[in-house]
């Protein structure tokens, strides 16, 4: 009789019984929360925007001058929001208000150039007379920076440091928080946040990014809290890599889609994320969320074995992208 016959042998019924139990109810609320992912990613539709208001409200966009940002813009402006676009370089705002107010007849919108490093009184001060007297139903905080390549952290350039912190951390505050009284004023409104799979899951060689994303994700769900009775919805729109000049994605795929499908999803999405274990938090694009189900239920977000993988994942990053620049500067000698 083998060691553990006799400790099968030995449990008594009771203890087998509640075992089973045990067994049978997480296999019960694992396939449950797998039904509802995939409800939520392919069958339910998310919040409607008219919630946040009619059409001729206004959106306040950060980093909108390219990529993720310029997209949410782009869309939020074919819903007819008006739109107050936000990012560093005012020729590109600038552009890109001549092109959707040229698309969509009857678009106001106003441009605000500030450098989110600068972390600058006076430019939050400009914001705050920007928005001054408008009717913001939806904030989307879309500003940040990452890494310019996978990096150890002792490594990590003094100033891509404070940048990142200072940009993805204090800028989304200082707006948040410039943003969110009148929504809670009028009783309405949309604050969504960007997040990344890089905070959800630590990220070796990208640790002040990561941390900044993760800071994100614990003060949007305490946000969220807060304003809930106010009627104001607050969201964490988690998301691997999509096609982006941060990303350095060129291409789409199965797994990495455009700017366009991202978008569309992200505020098609908005609320589907009861299946998550974070609270209001939400993985719009259908691969990312089966993605980030099946961390979540099998090696867990925290665990050794998913952050030791991705930090052999981003030295082969690091390795690669110092071997390109190498290649590049011997062409210029």
């Amino acid at each position: 009789m083998t060691v553990l016959s006799q400790i099968v042998d030995a449990t008594p019924e009771w203890a087998k019984t509640a075992l089973v139990v045990v067994g049978a109810l997480t296999v019960y609320f694992k396939l449950f929360g797998f039904l509802r992912l995939l409800l939520s990613a392919f069958v339910l539709p998310g919040a409607n925007l008219s919630k946040y208001g009619k059409k001729g409200t206004w959106a306040v966009v950060t980093g909108a001058s390219d990529g993720l940002g310029k997209e949410y813009a782009t869309q939020l402006a074919s819903k007819g929001f008006n739109l107050v676009l936000v990012s560093r370089t005012l020729s590109k705002l600038q552009d890109l208000a001549r092109e959707l107010e040229a698309k969509y007849p009857g678009l106001e919108t106003k441009v605000l150039d500030m450098d989110f490093a600068a972390d600058s009184d006076k430019d939050y001060a400009r914001l705050s007379q920007t928005i001054n007297g408008l009717d913001i139903g939806i904030l989307i905080n879309n500003v940040g920076q990452s890494h310019s390549i996978p990096v150890p952290f002792v490594e990590t350039d003094r100033k891509e440091l404070e940048n990142i912190v200072t940009i993805n951390c204090l800028g989304t505050l200082k707006v948040t928080q410039a943003v969110a009284p009148g929504m809670k004023e009028r009783k309405r409104g949309l604050i969504l946040t960007m997040g990344s799979f890089g905070g959800w899951m630590p990220s070796p060689y990208l640790a002040t990014y990561s941390g900044s994303k993760a800071f994100l994700q614990q003060w949007s769900a305490a946000l969220a809290a807060e304003l809930r009775r106010d009627k104001v919805d607050v969201q964490l729109c988690l998301s691997y890599l999509v096609v982006s000049a941060m990303s350095k994605v060129r291409k789409p795929n199965l797994l990495i889609p455009g700017p366009k499908a991202f978008v569309r999803s992200a505020l098609g999405k908005i609320g589907t994320g009861d299946w998550q274990q974070t609270a209001s938090t939400y993985t719009p694009y259908w691969s990312h969320a089966i993605m980030a189900w099946f961390i979540e239920n099998t090696v867990g977000t925290g665990s050794s074995i998913g952050i030791e993988q991705n930090l052999k994942m981003h030295i082969d990053i690091r390795k690669r992208a110092l071997k390109k620049a190498a290649r590049e500067a011997a062409k210029q000698e």
